[in-house]
This record gives C-alpha cells, sequence and structure tokens, in this order.
C-alpha cells in the first residue's frame, strides 16, 4: 500500500487535499484498480483527519468515478473505465502528477477527433462579434511570436481555440472550450521556452474560418495537429511546439 501523508492547514479544505492525495496515487498508478483502501478508522490516523472530512473526502472521489465505497465492504479503486476524465477538477489533479505525458498524448488524440471539425463548423458559423475576436487574438498571437513572447502567447493561443469551439453554433462543444481552461492551458505550458511558434499553422485556421473554407479549416486544423508539431511522444515536454 502506497503511504500517504498528513494533511497539512491551507487554504484548500480539508477533504479536498484529502481527495487529491488519493486521487494522484490512483491516476498515477501507485494505486492499482481493484485495490481496497485502508479501513476509514486507519485512513484518519493516516491523514490526521476527522471521519467526517474523510467521508466527504470519499464521497468526492466517488462523484468522479474513481473509488467505490460500501458499507462493512471497504473502499475500492474503481476500474479506469469508471473515471471521469473531463472532470475539471480531475484534470486539475492530473496536472499535478510528475509525468503528464500519457494524459496530454491521449488529450492530442482527442484533440485530433473532434476540433478539425470545431474548426470547419466555426468557419460556417462564427458571428461577427466571434470573427472579430478571433482577429484580435490572432494579432496579438502574431506580435507574440514575432517578440518571442511565450507568455503572451500562451493566454492568447488558449482563448483563440477556446473561441473556435465557442464559434461553432453547436451547444454541445461548448463543454470542450470551457475543458481548454484546464487542460489545454497544461498542454500549453508544457511547451516551454525552446518550442515553436506555429504561427503559419494558425493562420491557416484563421483565413479560413474568417473567409468561410469550412474544409480549408479542417484541414489546417489537421495540419496543426500534426504529431510532427506536437512531438509529445519524441522529445522531453519542455520542447514541445507551442500550439
Amino acid at each position: 500500500m502506497s503511504v500517504f501523508t498528513l494533511v497539512e492547514d491551507s487554504n484548500r479544505r480539508i477533504h479536498v487535499q484529502v481527495a487529491r492525495q488519493v486521487a494522484r496515487k490512483i491516476l498515477s498508478g501507485e494505486l492499482k484498480e481493484e485495490e481496497k483502501l485502508p479501513s476509514e478508522m486507519e485512513l484518519c490516523e493516516i491523514f490526521g483527519v476527522s471521519r467526517t472530512a474523510l467521508r466527504e473526502s470519499t464521497k468526492l472521489l466517488s462523484a468522479k468515478g474513481l473509488i467505490e465505497s460500501k458499507p462493512k465492504v471497504g473502499t475500492r479503486i474503481m476500474p479506469r473505465s469508471n473515471w471521469h476524465f473531463l472532470d475539471p477538477q480531475l484534470l486539475d489533479w492530473i496536472q499535478d502528477l510528475e509525468d503528464t505525458k500519457p494524459f496530454l498524448a491521449q488529450f492530442l488524440g482527442l484533440r485530433k477527433a473532434i476540433e478539425p471539425e470545431a474548426c470547419a463548423l466555426a468557419a460556417r458559423n462564427a458571428s461577427v462579434e466571434q470573427r472579430k475576436e478571433l482577429s484580435i487574438l490572432f494579432q496579438k498571437m502574431t506580435l507574440a511570436a514575432e517578440s518571442f513572447d511565450y507568455g503572451s502567447w500562451t493566454v492568447n493561443d488558449h482563448l483563440f481555440h477556446r473561441t473556435i469551439f465557442l464559434s461553432t453554433g453547436n451547444q454541445f462543444y461548448i463543454p470542450f472550450g470551457n475543458i481548454l481552461s484546464a487542460i489545454f492551458r497544461q498542454f500549453i505550458d508544457h511547451s516551454a521556452e525552446g518550442g515553436r511558434f506555429c504561427l503559419a499553422e494558425h493562420k491557416a485556421i484563421y483565413d479560413s474560418i474568417m473567409s468561410g473554407n469550412s474544409e480549408g479549416a479542417r484541414i489546417a486544423s489537421q495540419s496543426l495537429l500534426n504529431d510532427d508539431n506536437q512531438k509529445l511522444s519524441k522529445v522531453p515536454l519542455k520542447q514541445v511546439a507551442i500550439a
């Protein structure tokens, strides 16, 4: 059984701190699927928390599909297929892991599946105001790339992609736009100094959306998400192209 640590006083609520510790060990694979956690009494002693706080943390983890707790049976780790990977708090905990590369690689797979179509829909459905917003953001990205301002690029690149999702005219894409605030920033933040600004690829997406060319927007998005631009499995994350 992996070792937990005492929960310290902080601005975070006690039960959230406990849940975060357990979640990180589940997400990292230190705690295996179907493995049972220690008893409630043991966990209270390990974490140095009350039974009330522990039960609140159990509810939180259960709501995210990570564990299942039954009276007289105990608490076990649920199979990965039950985990709510798109839960914003779960995504936040994933970012705390030492090795996020497998999750970021899978996130890239998700982006490849949905983002090109989002760009195509945005080319057809974006409002005048949304196109103006994309124009402003792309101008800021251009300035950031020209001045090698990684911080400004990160902020505006995130907003650029989020605006595309919000411009699809399809409300089911909106949650993915919101998810970007959790995962996508992490994806870009790992593209630290030394990465390549994919300005030409973004310009192709921008030009296609602004001209209403849905197929061009789709192809441009696919080009941006090409493995040669992302390189998640080939180089350290700090060298990943800034996408």
